[in-house]
């Protein structure tokens, strides 16, 4: 037993633990009036009532789901469209396509993923609470306190509880809520040999410990701060129901999809939901039976709100809720035309071809007019040598004769 932890949870997640610790506090206190004092009832209720609180953004999550069953064939479409297409110009015009439906049905890529950031925290905060039931929980925090007071004034009981509990972590200087952390992970069994190893306030430990077993209690024997596996009949039950809801809850919300297979992010959504079941079950396996009991009772609600909003989408129009969804998407921000963006940029695609092309009509045009300078050059040289060639010369002169031997060379004539 080495882990030690906070009484209350700390950081980020400390002010909705907090939250949600009053409101567990406040169950018990209720339950309380009525003689009934049961952390596992207020687990379950704690749970019920936190899950309530989140309907709202579970329903806005179902209908970006619904609306993404009508849109996903058009984005399919798009990305078949350009498929292997890496270009700077192809990837924005499927970057704007895209966008382009979003915008017809008045959805955003990140419009299912909101709801999930926002509820993480809560759950996470939530597991907290379950985990640290004396930290929240007035009345259960008392009877720890009774307990780790008399430790507390007992000389060396940092030894004698790693001596014989093998408790860790804890020295003559530890506070309090040190001591209760400790305590809190003790199983039934621990509290009689803490007992026996401070016989001194033995009574002490036996009349606060007796409650707090009273209060922890669940069906058949179980106590919510034993792991599963201490009394496996019928401690494995708890497990075992926490695959079982978990698994018909995500089978009954994937039916209620309706999520085409070939569909963005179909795979990773199947592997998922074959993965949460065995991880909650895994979960139930490792921790205190209270964790599980918390991931049973949110199944099962989450099984009856998923049955609601099944029947409650029943009789609502996709075409309506689409519609509500663009005008709502138009107050919030100012309307785009892709339409026109794109042939914007199909217009400068077209340039960018057309001014590639006249540069090289430019340089071929340069080219033959280089060509043909040159061969009017040549054409005037020779010219100029046939104009040469026909003066006339004196009668009898050396300039005649060479002259007349020359065409004749020429000719071929006068070779022997």
């Amino acid at each position: 037993m080495t882990n030690l932890f906070l009484t209350q949870s700390g950081g980020l997640l400390g002010p909705i633990a907090s939250l949600l610790g009053w409101i567990l506090n406040v169950i018990y206190e209720f339950l309380s009036m009525f003689h009934i004092e049961n952390a596992a009832l207020c687990i379950v209720l704690f749970t019920f009532i936190v899950k309530s609180l989140m309907i709202p953004l579970t329903v806005k999550q179902q209908k970006f789901t619904k609306i993404s069953s009508k849109m996903n064939p058009e984005l399919m479409k798009i990305q078949e469209k350009y498929k292997g297409k890496r270009d700077e110009i192809s990837m924005r015009k499927q970057q704007l396509e895209t966008q382009a439906v979003y915008q017809k049905y008045g959805a955003s890529p990140t419009s299912g993923c909101l709801p999930m950031l926002i509820t993480l925290p809560i759950l996470f905060a939530l597991y907290q609470v379950i985990y640290r039931i004396p930290a929240y929980i007035g009345d259960i925090y008392n009877l720890y306190e009774n307990i780790a007071t008399g430790l507390k004034d007992t000389p060396n009981f940092a030894t004698i509880l790693a001596d014989n509990l093998h408790v860790t972590g804890l020295s003559a200087d530890s506070s309090i809520k040190s001591i209760i952390d400790a305590l809190t992970k003790f199983t039934s069994g621990n509290w009689s040999e803490l007992a026996k190893a401070f016989p001194g306030i033995s009574d002490t430990i036996a009349s606060n410990s007796d409650k707090i077993i009273h209060i922890n209690s669940f069906v058949g024997g179980l106590n919510i701060a034993d792991n599963p596996l201490s009394k496996a009949i019928p401690g494995l039950i708890v497990p075992i129901l926490a695959v079982a809801t978990q698994w018909y809850s995500t089978k009954q919300m994937t039916a209620a999809n309706g999520m085409d297979k070939n569909a963005p992010g179909a795979a990773s959504m199947k592997a998922m939901n074959t993965f949460m079941p065995l991880f909650s079950g895994f979960i139930c396996l490792s921790l205190p039976i209270g964790i599980g009991i918390y991931w049973v009772a949110g199944s099962v609600f989450q099984i009856i709100q998923q049955f609601a909003i099944n029947k409650h989408f029943e009789k609502v129009d996709i075409d309506e809720l689409v519609e509500k969804s663009v005008e709502k998407a138009k107050k919030k921000k100012k309307h785009v035309d892709y339409e026109a963006t794109l042939q914007e940029l199909a217009k400068k695609q077209t340039k960018s071809i057309g001014d590639k092309a006249g540069a090289y009509n430019n340089v071929t045009n340069k080219k033959s007019s280089i060509s043909s300078k040159a061969n009017s050059s040549a054409s005037s040289k020779a010219d100029q040598t046939d104009t040469n060639d026909n003066r006339t010369y004196k009668a009898g002169s050396i300039a005649e004769k060479a002259n007349l031997l020359k065409g004749m060379n020429s000719s071929g004539k006068g070779e022997k």
